[in-house]
C-alpha cells in the first residue's frame, strides 16, 4: 500500500483498519461507476428500469448505507488508538465525542439524503433546480464547518490543545475520505 495520507502512530492496526476503509471505499466507487458515466438519458433510463428489474444488481443506496454504518464505527476505533488517551482522559473524552458524532451525523444523514436525491434526478433537472442542489450542498458544508467550531470548546475542556487539533485532523482526514467516495457521482451535463 502507498504511503497513505493518514499519519498514524501505532503499526500494524491502524494500517490495518485504513485498508479496511479503504476496500470499502474503493468497493462504493465501483458501484457508483456505473453511474457515473455520461451516457444519453434514453440509456440512462433503459439502464435505470433495468437495473429495478434485477434484484441481483447492487444499490448504490446500500452501498451507502453500509458506508455510513461501518465507517462510523471504524472512525471511532481509529481515533482511539491513535489519541491515545489516558483512561481519565477517554472517560471524558468520549461522551463530547459522541454528542459531536451524533450530531455529525445528522449532517451527513441529510448530505447522503441530498446526494441520492441528485443521483435519481441528475439527467432531469432544471437550472434552477441544480442552482439548488449547489445551494443545499454548500449549507451541508458550511453546517459541518459550524459543528466543528462549536465543538472545539468542549474538547478543548477535556484534552490539551494539541490533543485537540490531533482529534480534529484524523476526523478531517476521515471526513474527507468519506467525501472523495460521496463525489463519485455523475456529473451534471450542462
Amino acid at each position: 500500500m502507498p504511503n497513505s495520507s493518514f499519519a498514524v502512530k501505532k503499526g500494524t492496526v491502524d494500517k490495518k483498519n485504513i485498508l479496511v476503509i479503504t476496500l470499502m471505499l474503493i468497493a462504493f466507487a465501483a458501484a457508483n461507476s456505473a453511474l457515473a458515466q455520461n451516457s444519453p438519458p434514453a440509456k440512462k433510463d433503459a439502464a435505470k428500469s433495468s437495473t429495478a428489474n434485477d434484484a441481483s444488481q447492487p444499490n448504490p443506496g446500500d452501498f451507502i448505507e453500509l458506508l455510513r454504518k461501518d465507517v462510523r464505527s471504524q472512525k471511532k476505533q481509529i481515533i482511539a488508538e491513535n489519541m491515545d488517551l489516558s483512561d481519565a482522559e477517554a472517560e471524558k473524552f468520549w461522551p463530547v465525542y459522541d454528542r459531536y458524532a451524533a450530531e455529525l451525523s445528522r449532517i451527513y444523514d441529510t448530505k447522503i439524503a441530498l446526494l441520492k436525491d441528485y443521483v435519481e434526478n441528475y439527467s432531469s433537472m432544471t437550472g434552477e433546480q441544480a442552482e439548488n442542489y449547489i445551494r443545499k450542498r454548500a449549507e451541508v458544508e458550511q453546517s459541518i464547518m459550524q459543528l466543528r467550531l462549536k465543538y472545539m470548546p468542549a474538547f478543548r475542556k477535556v484534552l490539551s490543545g494539541r490533543e485537540t487539533a490531533l482529534f480534529y485532523q484524523l476526523d478531517w482526514r476521515l471526513g474527507l475520505a468519506i467525501d472523495v467516495e460521496l463525489m463519485q457521482v455523475p456529473l451534471i451535463n450542462p
